[in-house]
C-alpha cells in the first residue's frame, strides 16, 4: 500500500489554498471532495505522470 501524496490547490468558490491528498497507486481519477474552509463541492480530476508526479485540476462542481 503506498502513501498519500499532499498537494495544494486553490478553491474554485472562495480561492483559500487547501491541502487535499491524493493516492498515487490510482493513475487517472475523478472525485468530489468539499472545501475545507466554505464547505462547497470541488470536482478534483488527478493524473500522474510517468514520475508519479500529481496534476491535479479543481473546478467548480457545477462547472
Amino acid at each position: 500500500m503506498s502513501a498519500l501524496d499532499s498537494v495544494l490547490i486553490q478553491c474554485p468558490y472562495c480561492w483559500e489554498t487547501l491541502d487535499v491528498s491524493v493516492d498515487p497507486s490510482v493513475p487517472e481519477q475523478e472525485y468530489v471532495e468539499d472545501c475545507q474552509v466554505c464547505c462547497q463541492p470541488i470536482l478534483l480530476r488527478v493524473v500522474f505522470d510517468d514520475n508519479l508526479t500529481p496534476h491535479v485540476e479543481a473546478r467548480a462542481e457545477n462547472e
